[in-house]
Order: C-alpha cells, then sequence, then structure tokens
C-alpha cells in the first residue's frame, strides 16, 4: 500500500437491505480522498481506503450519518494517575488521539481522567492502557460512579501523610532560615540545627523519599520529549540540595562558612505537597453535583410478584413491575400510574419546590418524592434509561468536555516550560557574570525562584475546574449542558427563536368550536372528523378527538388515511372521503371556502385554531381549538428581553392565531406558517444576518432546527429525539430555564475568563520579579501553591449561584 494511503473499519448501523449499503459506499467514494469504499451488509462494516491528509475519520462518521444510517462506537472512561499540570493532560491526549481506529480522546485534568471514543474493531482497552502508561501515566478503566471517589480519597489520604512526615522533617530547617533575619534574633536556635550534616539529614528524606514523586514524573516526562510542571521542582530543588550537599563537602574540616540550602529545597516540595493536597480537596468538591444526584437514587423497591409484595434492591427491578409506594417514599425507578392520586415533588429534576398532581397513567420519574398518596405504579425504565441516570450521564460528559477556550490555555502549557527554563538559566547567567558576579549562591536563588513560580498549574486548571463547577449548578436548575463548548457558545446567543406548541403554550390544546355548513348533521359530521383525526399524533388532532369522545359520540371507521405535514389529513371514513386541515389544503383540492373566511379570521384573532373540513369533495364545517399560554412565558420573555436578546416564536399556525399569541407573551416577532422542514431554514436565514440564533423546541419536526441552531435547547417535557438533537436539555418545560441557561453560561466564562486572567498574570509578574531576585524561592513556592488553589476556589464559587428571576 502506498504509504500516503491508510485504512480503517468503520461499524455501521441501521442497515437493512443491499441498497443501503450500496447507497453508504457511493456516498463515501464520492468523498475527496477516498481510494476504494466497500460495505459489507452481512458484517454490517465498511473498510475505507484513504489520504488522511485529504479526509478523516469524522468525515465518513458524518457521511454515514448524514445518508440516515449510525456508526457504532465504544465509549470509555478511563481514571488517569500521575498527571501534574496542564501539559500531562495535552501529552496523553495527542497520544491518544494518534492512535488508529481512536475517533476522539478527551483528558480532563481536574477531574483525573480520560474519555476515549474509540473502534473495538481496530483498538482494545488495553492498547489505550499501554499508551497511557508509556507516557508515563496509569490508566485503569472506571468501572463503576465510585471509583473515582475513592481514587481521590486514597490519593487525599496519601498525599496527607506525606505532608506531615515532610512537615516535620522541614520545621527544622525553616526555623533556621527564620532565625537569618536580624529581627528574629531572640528566637532560640540549638546549635545541632546550625550543623550542615545534621540539615542533610533532614533534607535528604524529603529530597528523595517524599519528592521521588516529581522525579519519576519529570523523567518520564523528558522520555517522552516533553516538560511538565515537575521538571521545574526537580530542577528548582535539586539545584538548591545538591548545591548544598557540595558546599557541606568542601567546607568540611575549614573554618569556611558553607552557604546551605536544604531548607530551600525541602519547604518548597513541603508546600509544593500542601498545595496538592488543597487542590485534591477542592477537585473533590467541584464534583459535588454528581455525588449529590447519585445520592438521591433509593436503594430498594417494594414490587408485587405473583400476588406476593417483596421488597428488592433496585438493581432487581425488572421493566414491567408493578411497583407499590408509600406516602414520603421515593419513587424507585421511572413508570407511570396504574392505580392511585397524589403530589410528587420533582425538584431534583425541575428545581421547582411545588408537587406535581398525578393520577393515573400519569408519568413518574426515579428518585422523586411520592409527598401524599399511596399508588401502583409500572416500572418502564431501569437502570441507566432513567430521567436521572440519562443526567447524570449528561451532567459527567459536559464536565469531562473542554470548551474552545481551553485551547488557547492548552497550547501555551505545551510551550510555557521549555521557555521557563530558558529564562531561569539566563536570569542565573546574568545574575552570576553581572548582577553578582563570581558569587553562585545569589545567582542559584534566582534560577530556583523562577523555576519554581513559573509552574503553570493554575493555567491547567483555570477551565475544567469552572466547567465542572458551572454544569454541575446548572443541573441543580434543571439545566443540562450537553459539552463544555455549548456552555460556552450560549453565552453569545442574540436572538432565541421559541416553537409555539409545547413550548410558549402547554400543548394541550381543547375543542372550542364546532361550526357545520348548511345541511349537515353534527353527530355524524364529528364522526367522520373524529374517525379522521384519531389517526393522527398531532397535539391538534388529539384535541379535536378528545372533544369529540367526551359528547360521547361513536367514530367511524377508517379505510384509508394520509397526513399531509403542515397541511392537514385526508382520510376515508365509512366510506366517506374527509380531508381535514388549513386553507391551503382546501384550496388544492378546490374546495371552495371563500364564505367562512370572515369567521376564521375572528377565531384567529381570539388565538384559535380554525381547522376546516370537507366531506367528499364539499366544504362540510368548521372546528376550532385552543392551546393555553403557560404561566411563565410573559415572564420568561420579558427576562431574555431585558438582558438584550430578541424573541421570536416561530409557528405552523396560521398569522393570526399566531400574532394573538405572540401579542400575549410579548415577543418581538412572530413567524408563522411555517412547515416542519421549513423551520431549520428560517434559522439559517436569522444566522446569515449575522445573529447568533438559539432554537427551543419540543417536538420531532423541531430537531433539524435544534440542530442548525448555533444552539439547540430542548424542552424536557419533550420527545427524545428532540432532546438527541439539542444542546441543551431545559428538564423544567418553562421557558424560564432559557434565560437561567444565559445566565449560567455567562457567569462559568466569566469565572473562567478570570481564571485565565490571574493564572497568566501570576505568571507574567511572578517571573520577572523572580528573575531581579525580589523572589525568595520558599516564598515562590508558597505563592504558587496558593496559586492553585485559589484558581479552583475561585471556580468553586458557581456552586453557589442564585439565579432571580
Amino acid at each position: 500500500m502506498n504509504s500516503e494511503w491508510k485504512e480503517t473499519s468503520i461499524q455501521i448501523t441501521g442497515m437493512t437491505c443491499a441498497a443501503c449499503a450500496t447507497r453508504i459506499e457511493k456516498g463515501l467514494n464520492k468523498l475527496e480522498g477516498v481510494e476504494e469504499a466497500n460495505v459489507n451488509l452481512a458484517l454490517e462494516k465498511s473498510v475505507i481506503k484513504y489520504n488522511p491528509e485529504k479526509v478523516s475519520e469524522q468525515d465518513f462518521e458524518k457521511k454515514i450519518q448524514d445518508l440516515g444510517y449510525g456508526v457504532a462506537k465504544e465509549k470509555k472512561e478511563f481514571t488517569i494517575t500521575g498527571m501534574t499540570c496542564a501539559s500531562c493532560a495535552t501529552r496523553i491526549e495527542k497520544g491518544l488521539n494518534k492512535i488508529d481506529g481512536i475517533s476522539s480522546a478527551n483528558v480532563n485534568l481536574a477531574l483525573e481522567n480520560a474519555t476515549v471514543e474509540y473502534n473495538p474493531d481496530q483498538v482494545s482497552v488495553a492498547d489505550i492502557v499501554q499508551r497511557v502508561e508509556k507516557l508515563g501515566y496509569v490508566a485503569h478503566v472506571k468501572e463503576n460512579e465510585n471509583d473515582e471517589t475513592d481514587y481521590r480519597e486514597q490519593a487525599i489520604k496519601k498525599q496527607t501523610k506525606k505532608f506531615i512526615i515532610s512537615a516535620i522533617l522541614s520545621l527544622p530547617l525553616l526555623w533556621t532560615m527564620v532565625s537569618h533575619f536580624s529581627f528574629t534574633s531572640f528566637i532560640y536556635m540549638p546549635e545541632i540545627l546550625m550543623n550542615p550534616w545534621v540539615q542533610m539529614a533532614l533534607a535528604t528524606p524529603v529530597q528523595f523519599i517524599i519528592g521521588w514523586q516529581f522525579y519519576v514524573s519529570a523523567y518520564k516526562a523528558l522520555k517522552n520529549g516533553s516538560a511538565n510542571m515537575d521538571v521545574l521542582v526537580v530542577l528548582g530543588t535539586s539545584a538548591a540540595y545538591f548545591y548544598s550537599v557540595y558546599q557541606t563537602f568542601i567546607t568540611n574540616g575549614t573554618h569556611e562558612h558553607p552557604q546551605l540550602y536544604f531548607e530551600t529545597s525541602a519547604v518548597l516540595i513541603t508546600l509544593i505537597i500542601l498545595g496538592k493536597l488543597f487542590e485534591a480537596k477542592a477537585k473533590g468538591r467541584s464534583s459535588e453535583a454528581i455525588k449529590k444526584l447519585m445520592g438521591l437514587q433509593a436503594k430498594t423497591a417494594l414490587v408485587v410478584r405473583n400476588g406476593v409484595e417483596i421488597e428488592i434492591p433496585l438493581e432487581e427491578v425488572v421493566i414491567g413491575d408493578t411497583i407499590l409506594v408509600k406516602p414520603g417514599e421515593k419513587i424507585p425507578v421511572d413508570g407511570e400510574i396504574i392505580e392511585g392520586n397524589t403530589a410528587v415533588d420533582e425538584s431534583m429534576l425541575t428545581g421547582e419546590s411545588i408537587p406535581v398532581d398525578k393520577t393515573v397513567d400519569s408519568p413518574l420519574f426515579g428518585s422523586t418524592i411520592n409527598k401524599n398518596g399511596f399508588i401502583k405504579m409500572k416500572a418502564t425504565k431501569i437502570g441507566r434509561d432513567t430521567a436521572l441516570a440519562q443526567i447524570i450521564k449528561v451532567v459527567e460528559d459536559a464536565q469531562g468536555s473542554k470548551a474552545p477556550i481551553q485551547r488557547m490555555a492548552d497550547k501555551i502549557s505545551g510551550i510555557f516550560v521549555p521557555i521557563v527554563i530558558g529564562i531561569a538559566i539566563v536570569a542565573f547567567i546574568i545574575w552570576f557574570a553581572f548582577v553578582t558576579p563570581g558569587e553562585f549562591a545569589p545567582a542559584l536563588e534566582v534560577l530556583i525562584a523562577v523555576l519554581v513560580i513559573a509552574c503553570p498549574c493554575a493555567l491547567g486548571l483555570a477551565t475544567p475546574t469552572s466547567i465542572m463547577a458551572g454544569s454541575g449548578r446548572a443541573a441543580e436548575f434543571g439545566i443540562l449542558f450537553k459539552g463544555g463548548e455549548h456552555l460556552e457558545q450560549t453565552q453569545g446567543i442574540d436572538t432565541v427563536v421559541v416553537d409555539k406548541t409545547g413550548t410558549v403554550t402547554h400543548g394541550k390544546p381543547v375543542l372550542t368550536d364546532v361550526l357545520l355548513a348548511n345541511g349537515q348533521d353534527e353527530e355524524k359530521f364529528l364522526s367522520l372528523i373524529g374517525a379522521a383525526e384519531k389517526q393522527s399524533e398531532h397535539p391538534l388532532a388529539q384535541a379535536i378527538v378528545h372533544g369529540i369522545q367526551e359528547k360521547g359520540i361513536e367514530l367511524g371507521n377508517v379505510q384509508f388515511f394520509e397526513a399531509i405535514p403542515g397541511y392537514g389529513v385526508q382520510a376515508t371514513v365509512s366510506g366517506q372521503g374527509v380531508i381535514i386541515g388549513t386553507r391551503k389544503l382546501m384550496q388544492q383540492y378546490g374546495i371552495d371556502i371563500k364564505a367562512i373566511f370572515p369567521t376564521m379570521e375572528n377565531l384567529e384573532s381570539d388565538g384559535k385554531t380554525a381547522m376546516l373540513a370537507a366531506i367528499n369533495g364539499q366544504y362540510a364545517g368548521l372546528v376550532a381549538v385552543a392551546d393555553t399560554v403557560k404561566d411563565t412565558s410573559h415572564e420568561a420573555v420579558r427576562r431574555l428581553q431585558e438582558m438584550g436578546i430578541e424573541v421570536i416564536m416561530m409557528t405552523g399556525d396560521n398569522h393570526r392565531t399566531a400574532q394573538a399569541i405572540g401579542k400575549e407573551v410579548g415577543v418581538d416577532a412572530v413567524i408563522a406558517e411555517v412547515l416542519p422542514e421549513g423551520k431549520a431554514e428560517e434559522v439559517k436565514k436569522l444566522q446569515q444576518q449575522g445573529k447568533k440564533v438559539a432554537m427551543v423546541g419540543d417536538g420531532i419536526n423541531d430537531a433539524p432546527a435544534l440542530a442548525t441552531a448555533n444552539i439547540g435547547m430542548a424542552i424536557g417535557t419533550g420527545t427524545d429525539v428532540a432532546m438527541e438533537a439539542a444542546d441543551i436539555t431545559l428538564i423544567r418545560g418553562d421557558l424560564n430555564s432559557i434565560a437561567d441557561a444565559i445566565i449560567m453560561s455567562r457567569k462559568t466564562m466569566r469565572n473562567i475568563k478570570q481564571n485565565l486572567f490571574w493564572a497568566f498574570a501570576y505568571n507574567t509578574l511572578g517571573i520577572p520579579i523572580a528573575a531581579v531576585g525580589l523572589l525568595a524561592p520558599w516564598v515562590a513556592g508558597a505563592a504558587m501553591a496558593f496559586s492553585s488553589v485559589s484558581v479552583v476556589l475561585n471556580a468553586l464559587r458557581l456552586q453557589r449561584v442564585k439565579l432571580d428571576k
């Protein structure tokens, strides 16, 4: 094979016949850079020979998905130990992404993990672990949600033990250093502590036992052709330690007083260990959102099997189980009520404290609380499929993802350490040659201070800790960001497009008017209309059917049915041809409806949707439905407008009805009579005007527009398809969540920028201050440790954010 060509295989899902395989094969072969693509239907696999300089595996996956098929991948999360700064995470990420078969690898320094998406036919878990170990770190698959917590607790215990030992050995050395200052002359100093051999005995265990982790990490980094924070620590502390050893030996047996820096190396290592200890504890707090969500899960369920009530562990519940839930208990899994009435506290899902009334057939969500009624429910979703499990998964994915702003920090971290080493060497030479000619000690102090003050820990933690805290806090408000990039992009939204039905309104319209043409029998008319509309899944159709059935009218028999998206339906009911829909639909079939126009206009001006009906090609009557506006919609629109955001309502309804609803809620503009496939086009038109558009919807027909918008927001009460296409899920079903999501994005990005500013400012100011000799090495070590902790603590402020309405 020509060296410029590569070969890859991709597992494909959704193929049902040879035509599917042929279609995919043709589509792939049309891509520039593909020499040959073969699709095997039996193996559900495509083997592609391609030029990696012209086309990538991501291009193949996108093409397959555009054609309407799926790509089978596996996604695993690994716990990574041994990372100390952003350059470590960047090195692992680059190393993994070079492996054939890995489509994406994302390493998170703050979470100390890696999320890897790969093709199991090309690469195995063992290959991934081996690559990480080759780079000098340790990786293992995260088997369960407690792995990370257990590891962090173990790491904190280990670091605590190291710090205590290091502090005990370093304090006497620190005492000797303090005694050198004139204002501390009153401090008693035991003569034995001034002995160079005693100081070496105290410093050596700190340098090579406590500090051995830094040597190992630095060696592995250099072995792989890069440099990390530990390289700086090792260079700085080793220079101080070995120079002191050298002074101890050459002055032994003479009257010359040695220039010792044992306290510098020991105290630096102690302070760095202390900083890592604080950092580990603070990072643990930044994932509190996940722990809170997991803690909400019930442990057992009371099920009825073979007529007997038994309490079983939650893991043993199966779909279809009948579960008894007493007042005050947690609902164990997702399901629906089959007997009883109650009110359920769903605040853990929605953030709203007011209980929701539930009756037979009402949906229930696991981990919510049954407040006051004894109910029987049927389990419909268990384990990873429950709403809470899905929320936890989305939050975890968001916390483990990267925002685009982090790329800048990663690039800088990658070249930062070599630059700092260069600056430190230049500063040492200038001091030794010009500032204090021939004096090694002052030049050494400057070199150590520059190396230590420049450690880029804060830079690496600035972005991921804020994303963890911000996305976790948002989840508590019922806002699920699917990734760090969406969290970042939401802040720039200047236009919000909201779908009407189910978003601005409740999406549960009711039948309000029935107006018949002359000579029509109401019962017969409604029997035919109801039978035809029963076949449709549209909310307006269901409202008509429900209203007709409430009148006790028996529906006719349907022999034929066809839905005409955006227009209406046509059917054959009890041998009669029935057409129901818009003016345009009637006009298409040549049905005269001019006489009814004034009546329709009056109904539409009242916010009602009027649908015309024809039987056997003749106009027969009109039915009207009305959908009530959500109580919070007007307030939500006002909040968005106060934030400087334009609000547009988009709907398939006619102009008069749409304008009536739009006027009621106070939107800036209304786009009406938009067909489902036209919603995405309307979003594109707004984007072409330079607007950053957020689309908010809840239905299957909203999915293309949600995917097209800069940010897609799906109302959590909507369909799974809409939520899958969206970047953000708003669980509450309340439009106030739109403003809340934008506010959380703005606050998180402000927090990230604060962190990056102080991290950059710290290094930018600290390095020259150290280079001119105004910073003692031990002060530089303390400042370096403080900078990392301060960045994490600043990010944790996001966990206390309150969203004022």
